[in-house]
């Protein structure tokens, strides 16, 4: 008898485990979130990441999604095509989860686009580039993808706004060969006569060459006005220090993807007076109180550094809020429609006056993004560290 009674009850507490952990698998809302972990761009995926736990502990702290949790399910891309095509059909066929956050850049969000389509997931990524929210018959559909960094389109225009406004209008192109810098050379060469530039030479280098003097000495030799630079990660800070070795006295413009303290910590001197496009977040003390992203970027800034701690690892650059604005967006439309697919992807698409920390985002049917130049600034490094630019 006493063999049975507890034979009975191991029989209700496995019961009781199974039950409680359907239920709790019920009440919560699974988002499937893959950035770089690792690998070369793993500076920017890692405080993604980080971000993104963020925003859905706050989120739950405040209820959730209409009484449930958001459960992230967090994936490695390793800034490999293949792996993130992997994850991606992980979380839509086996996880199941209501929509994706991510990847990390251009190339591994091209590798997922397609089976994101066809897996009819919503997903809004946090990659730079402008062909993951572009169609026709090369790039292929975009019905099912957002992105909430500001389109390469959009830094171009707001950078050769700039550039008109100072004169300089004979410029140099030094682009990455990766999709990132792909993207950018597209639209810098595309936009530069709407604003009256001229394009008098244009160099390109792989994303992890050491070394640009060579390119640089032929920038030098053409007499451009300014040189504009357009790629992510250390590339970036090389060219500053090559630039300043050969002694070429030349304005330097970067994108907007390199507003960040390990720029400066990288080229160190060379960059003082480099310029870039960037988010608002970069020089939120400097915003007029009548912006109304200021209050939510310093409450942003208040949770990160002193509530999270995040800034002793990875100090706030324009990166740092990408995987917020992507996950508060799809938290809003999850509140209005719930989970199912199609209602979902479509309330995320009339997504408008939302108020975020990389901009206010007005989506539509053709535009999957929603932010204007307006959502730009254009900074500078002076003293060591990011200003507005004069």
């Amino acid at each position: 008898m006493r063999r049975m009674n507890q034979l009975t009850a191991i029989a209700v507490v496995l019961m009781l485990v199974f039950f409680g952990s359907s239920v709790a698998a019920k009440d919560t809302i699974k988002i499937g979130a893959f950035f770089d972990l690792s690998g070369p761009a793993a500076f920017i995926g890692t405080p993604t990441k980080l971000v993104a736990e963020m925003v859905v502990d706050r989120i739950n702290k405040e209820g959730g999604i209409n009484g449930k949790n958001i459960e992230l399910i967090i994936g490695d891309t390793e800034g490999d095509p293949a792996k993130a095509a992997n994850i991606a059909k992980k979380f839509i066929y086996k996880d199941k989860v209501a929509a994706i956050i991510g990847p990390t850049r251009t190339g591994t969000g091209m590798a997922v686009k397609k089976i994101i389509h066809g897996g009819k997931v919503p997903a809004f990524m946090t990659v730079g580039g402008d062909p993951v929210i572009m169609g026709g018959p090369k790039l292929g559909p975009f019905d099912w993808i957002f992105k909430s960094p500001q389109r390469s389109s959009v830094a171009v225009k707001r950078l050769y706004m700039y550039l008109k406004d100072k004169g300089l209008v004979k410029i140099a192109l030094l682009t990455a060969s990766d999709g990132f810098g792909k993207d950018g050379t597209r639209w810098l060469t595309k936009l530069a006569p709407q604003f009256g530039l001229e394009v008098v030479v244009q160099e390109s280098f792989g994303p992890r060459d050491t070394d640009m003097t060579a390119q640089l000495t032929k920038v030098k030799n053409a007499a451009p006005q300014a040189l504009v630079v357009w790629t992510i990660g250390p590339a970036g800070s090389i060219v500053s220090k090559n630039k300043a070795q050969l002694g070429i006295d030349l304005p330097l413009f970067q994108c907007h993807g390199l507003p960040d303290p390990k720029y400066i910590e990288l080229a160190g001197k060379a960059s003082e007076g480099d310029r870039m496009p960037a988010t608002k977040l970069m020089v939120a003390d400097a915003l007029p109180d009548s912006d109304p992203q200021k209050a939510v970027i310093k409450e942003f800034i208040r949770l990160y550094k002193d509530q999270y701690g995040f800034d002793k690892q990875f100090p706030i650059n324009t990166h740092s809020g990408y995987a917020w604005d992507a996950i508060m967006i799809v938290a809003n439309a999850m509140k209005q429609t719930g989970t199912q697919a199609s209602d979902l992807r479509a309330a995320i698409e009339q997504t408008t006056g939302y108020v975020g920390i990389s901009g206010v985002y007005n989506l539509t049917p053709e535009d999957h993004n929603g932010l204007g130049v307006d959502s730009m600034v254009i900074v500078q490094v002076k003293g060591g560290k990011f200003v507005m630019a004069d």
